[in-house]
């Protein structure tokens, strides 16, 4: 039987998500939603926020760029809620990754911006970013009224209203919204960054979450189900799209974009003292930076012949742990403080080093001179860093779930080791930092082969090959 509260939250969004997607047809008609000014063969790229730096925006500008070399003549504009001109876009493209764009585009300026950040929803949160994102939508389909309309920032209850704006509808989904590891979690009533303790440790709470959860499942299950062409970055990605979204035969996987090129380059030989580790990553609770120092802490006291849990910085190695990452705000630079402490606490002050906000040029040279690469995010979806740390010649060393587990560090050949605990983490960082030097080359040699299969040509030729049956004929290429 279902409680007070849970039907309270059905009734809420029942009544929310009809009235954001049909009574403005209602009172606004179908002239004033766009119709009128729809651009025959033109692409609208609904990426709200285009200065993130990370792996989703290096797929955006991949994307524009195989659209304009499959339709040249189209007009193709950016939906964003940050400052940005078409000349600075295209700027930014090129100089932070590489991608130049072939065809000058436009930009549509988005000014509720408030709607579909974190921030404004302290409770039900991903209720409260979903319904934002549908105004978010609205805005930009009555500036800009495109033929295909692609999201590639994971926005699926927007598919619905692109379509009712006579949209052809195209996803690329680097998380889904909802997993069904998500649902799992909370009923096993497992504390982690998205399930606080207190729901944790509460029967009614986790249930009402639990149903919550399930009630956001079918919604977002309907809303991915309108898209004409959905594109997911990983295996597991795929999994749980299908488990929920249930569109399999127009479905197909997309790896994302790695530069790998340069990365290549690197040579593979590593000093044999004064090996370090690697972690690439920003400075985020689901990055789980603390398993990495008390992980980096035990190998230590292992390499060291001491007990675990030892406190003191009298190791017998020279092994360190490099901790690169970007920090967006007062919360991450708290973080950061936070993680220095508990170095202090555990030992291993003098073993670590913070690199925030570095340049690339400097990533680079410490991905060149590392002898592996840690990540520890539970369920990443993809791992793009797992990639460059193999791209790079730094063998990985991942968490055992999510894309790297399904598709990246694989076990034949060897191109890397898979944890979980901090214990199994330990005893990889010291297994792959005691290897002889050509024992680690021979590892990273197959993990750069195997970077391979993850190049800027393969996501350009795969995401042609998906959008293609929705391109304007008339604008393809000849």
């Amino acid at each position: 039987m279902l409680s007070v509260w849970q039907w309270l939250l059905i009734g809420v969004v029942s009544f929310f998500l009809p009235m954001f997607l049909y009574i403005p047809m209602m009172f606004f008609g179908m002239k004033s939603m766009g119709v009128e000014r729809r651009t025959k063969g033109s692409f609208g790229f609904f990426h709200p926020f285009t200065n993130d730096g990370g792996g989703g925006e290096r797929v955006l500008w991949c994307a524009v760029k195989a659209v304009q070399e499959e339709c040249p003549q189209s007009d193709v504009i950016i939906y964003t809620v940050d400052m940005a001109t078409p000349e600075s876009l295209a700027a930014r493209a090129a100089d932070k990754f590489g991608v130049k764009l072939p065809q000058p585009l436009s930009v549509a300026r988005l000014f509720r911006r408030s709607w579909i950040e974190a921030k404004s929803y302290p409770r039900l949160t991903i209720l409260g970013q979903s319904l934002g994102s549908i105004v978010l939508a609205w805005e930009a389909l009555n500036l800009f009224m495109p033929e295909v309309f692609i999201d590639t920032s994971g926005y699926a209850f927007t598919y619905p209203l692109a379509r009712l704006f006579g949209c052809r509808v195209v996803s690329y989904t680097h998380y889904p919204t909802i997993s069904l590891d998500m649902l799992t979690r909370v009923k096993s009533r497992r504390a982690l960054y998205n399930n606080d303790q207190a729901i944790a440790q509460s029967g009614l709470l986790s249930g009402v979450k639990v149903q919550y959860y399930r009630l956001m499942a079918f919604l977002y299950g309907l809303a991915g189900a309108r898209a004409d062409v959905v594109m997911v970055n990983s295996s597991w990605t795929e999994a749980h799209i299908n488990g929920i979204w249930k569109v399999p035969q127009r479905t197909f996987r997309v790896f994302p974009p790695c530069d790998t090129e340069s990365l290549q380059a690197l040579p593979l030989e590593r000093p044999e003292k004064g090996r370090y580790l690697l972690s690439v990553a920003q400075f985020r609770p689901e990055k789980d930076h603390r398993l990495q120092l008390k992980a980096f802490a035990a190998a230590l006291n292992k390499a060291s012949g001491r007990e675990a849990g030892a406190r003191g910085n009298d190791f017998s190695v020279d092994w360190r742990l490099k901790l690169v990452g970007s920090s967006r705000h007062k919360e991450d630079e708290k973080r950061i403080d936070d993680l220095r402490a508990l170095a202090r606490e555990l030992g291993i002050a003098n073993r670590v080093d913070f690199h925030v906000n570095s340049p690339y040029s400097e990533l680079q040279k410490l991905l060149g001179g590392a002898s592996a690469g840690l990540h520890t995010m539970l369920d990443e979806h993809f791992g793009i860093v797992v990639v460059e740390y193999m791209a790079a010649g730094a063998v990985p060393i991942a968490h055992r779930s999510g894309g790297p587990q399904a598709d990246i560090v694989v076990p034949v050949p060897q191109v890397g080791l898979l944890a979980e605990t901090v214990d199994e983490f330990a005893e990889a960082i010291h297994t792959v930092l005691k290897w002889p030097e050509a024992k680690r080359k021979s590892v990273a040699q197959a993990a750069r082969e195997k970077a391979k299969e993850f190049s800027g040509e393969r996501f350009t030729t795969d995401f042609k090959r998906a959008v293609y049956p929705v391109l304007p004929n008339d604008k393809k290429a000849k």
